[in-house]
């Protein structure tokens, strides 16, 4: 599928607002201690960034697993995203992943915690890619 540079735009800043969403999602549901959801935006605030930073490179993807491997592939080898960074999508992919859909993983308090400032902080460093 071929964008034009205004449609472009619009969904970068579509899915940057999203991105942006999602962050402000967790912290309003924080005081439920739902931590599965929360794992869920974590990543969904990642995803939503990473995709947007993507679109507006032209780099079109149809998977939530293309996202993170083309992520890797233009940002992390070349040095604009670190490699713990590239580690971090990857974990949170994997987070929400297991706390979505394995009977047998549930997301805990001290995870969220471990991982929310990280994912902040990395949500941040994309946008700040995409301008």
């Amino acid at each position: 599928m071929s964008l034009t540079d205004e449609e472009r735009r619009a969904i970068v800043c579509y899915r940057v607002e999203k991105a942006r969403t999602a962050l402000s999602d967790i912290h309003k549901i924080m005081p439920m201690e739902v931590w599965a959801i929360i794992a869920n935006r974590m990543y969904y605030a990642l995803y939503y960034a990473a995709s947007a930073l993507l679109i507006n490179d032209a780099h079109m993807v149809s998977t939530h697993r293309g996202v993170l491997s083309q992520l890797n592939q233009y940002y992390v080898r070349e040095g604009l995203l670190s490699k713990e960074d590239g580690h971090l999508f990857g974990r949170i992919f994997a987070f929400r992943q297991g706390s979505d859909y394995d009977d047998f993983i549930d997301a805990s308090q001290s995870e969220v915690e471990q991982y929310l400032p990280k994912v902040e902080s990395l949500v941040d460093k994309i946008v700040s890619l995409i301008n």
